[in-house]
């Protein structure tokens, strides 16, 4: 069984089961792919519940809208009080205050429970946090614990240092979620907003240990480091071991998409040792390794899949980022691309910056698209 964590009156699960990326029934592995395929995904959840996993995340645009109604249906059928069920307020989504108690509602529709034990106020920075104090959303999740229907309130962030300061000391909050991982602990100060959490006493829960998969596909350099250190274990371990050993974490979700994904994290996390000095200094060379091939920092999530084009921003990147991880060759990836349809090409790029705009990790797509993309892929 998976170790767990003490967290307020109970103990969570060492790993949580993200339902970002669940096992589809098209090649389209994506958030965006509405096509969940319940066998699979189900045999998941059942595996997770048998394993001890008891903290399942989910989110209201997650495959297209379609993750609360499949995670509600897949526990339906265990007690309540035996696990987690975690839920978020999209704001930019929402056009005014009434908007919040119509999503909330239906998200307790999509799921058929009668209450969320942790729910976060999704994906903060300055603007959306902004927003959230314009429509009084954290007033709104108070009100809602009053009726017995959140029990832990917390966010997710994405924003800056200066963002995550005012958050923190704006509310009481009862955990956070972050973006915290090797390769991410410089290059988007997860270290320092770990620390800030830590420091004012908010439990971390972390997402994208793995960044999007990134972390489990490793070129044979960085793999030849691992395995010379803990022979046979996998890339996607270490990246787990790290973000679990910090002392202030819960909780680490994972988006597995398979059986042998989840398997391999149980394994990790039961009779857990922590990581010490000389495995994250791995961890740390494995990332300067990385951060010398150029990788555009795109995660997967695809916030970005509701371009105005259809472009398919996050396989393109992949596509990009494959070759400069040696994983496949430069002509590889240029056949890849070319297979796309041409509509779903950089070339169809307006130039809107309505992806931008939704992006978690603030990268700039519409300048990678038309200058780094076209010229890698079209020249």
């Amino acid at each position: 069984m998976i170790d767990r964590k003490p967290f307020k009156d109970t103990e969570l699960s060492r790993l949580g089961l993200g339902t970002m990326r669940l096992p589809v029934k098209t090649i389209l592995k994506r958030e965006a792919n509405p096509m969940i395929d319940y066998k699979k995904a189900g045999e998941l959840v059942d595996y997770a519940i048998e394993h001890g996993i008891n903290y399942f995340d989910t989110a209201y645009m997650y495959h297209a809208g379609k993750s609360e109604k499949f995670i509600g249906t897949a526990l339906s059928k265990y007690p309540r009080e035996s696990y987690y069920l975690v839920d978020k307020l999209p704001i930019w989504m929402c056009l005014k205050p009434s908007d919040m108690e119509k999503i909330f509602n239906n998200q307790l529709e999509r799921t058929g429970a009668t209450y969320f034990d942790n729910y976060l106020l999704h994906s903060l920075d300055g603007n959306n946090y902004a927003k959230c104090e314009k429509y009084g959303a954290y007033d709104f999740l108070k009100s809602k614990q009053s009726e017995g229907k959140i029990k832990n309130i917390g966010f997710s962030f994405h924003g800056s240092i200066e963002d995550l300061k005012y958050i923190v000391a704006s509310q009481h909050w009862d955990f956070a979620q972050i973006q915290l991982n090797y390769l991410d602990w410089k290059n988007q100060n997860a270290n320092e907003q770990y620390g800030i959490l830590t420091e004012a006493g908010i439990p971390v829960i972390v997402m994208e240990p793995v960044r999007g998969g990134k972390l489990a596909e490793v070129s044979p350099e960085i793999n030849a480091m691992f395995q010379k250190a803990r022979p046979g274990k996998t890339p996607a371990s270490w990246a787990i071991s790290f973000a679990a050993s910090l002392p202030n974490v819960v909780t680490v979700l994972s988006g597995m998409n398979s059986l042998e994904q989840m398997k391999d994290n149980i394994e990790t996390l039961t009779d857990f040792t922590p990581f010490g000095k000389y495995e994250n200094n791995i961890c740390f060379n494995a990332a300067a390794v990385m951060n010398k091939k150029d990788i555009i920092p795109c995660t997967g999530c695809d916030y970005c899949a509701d371009c105005p084009k259809g472009i398919k921003i996050s396989t393109i990147f992949s596509y990009y980022n494959r070759y400069k991880s040696d994983e496949i060759s430069r002509d590889e990836a240029k056949k890849l691309y070319s297979e796309l349809p041409q509509s779903d090409r950089a070339e169809s790029c307006i130039s809107c910056g309505k992806c931008k705009s939704h992006c978690p990790q603030q990268i700039d797509i519409t300048g990678l698209l038309n200058s780094t993309v076209k010229k890698f892929f079209e020249e």
